[in-house]
């Protein structure tokens, strides 16, 4: 038996799962994102009042944070209406993550 062939296939097959997962967690994250922001755009009455829902965007925030915790400040549910707005009807090319998009955005809406 060679041991040496057997740790490197091992590691391989590591890093192999590990990046699949990767793009699972990612293409997910997308997708959630992509509805959260479709469901707020929704809530807010359309796409052409979504840029006056704030206040709704603000109490959303709340509630969510303190029955969820961390990660839904009123900037990062913004971000989510921007990245629906940005990105619909178009594929989500699963190579770029969140935080790809959350700069992209800053140029964008």
């Amino acid at each position: 038996m060679n041991y040496y062939n057997e740790i490197k296939q091992e590691l391989i097959n590591n890093e192999i799962y590990k990046k699949a997962k990767d793009y699972s967690k990612n293409k997910s994250d997308l997708m959630t994102y992509y509805n959260v922001g479709k469901l707020l755009v929704e809530a807010q009455g359309g796409e052409s009042r979504a840029k006056y829902g704030d206040n709704l965007i603000k109490e959303y925030s709340k509630k969510l944070t303190l029955e969820l915790g961390k990660g839904y400040s009123t900037r990062s549910l913004k971000n989510m209406r921007k990245f629906y707005m940005f990105q619909k009807g178009q594929a989500l090319p699963a190579q770029l993550t969140w935080s790809h998009y959350v700069e992209l955005l800053k140029f964008v809406i």
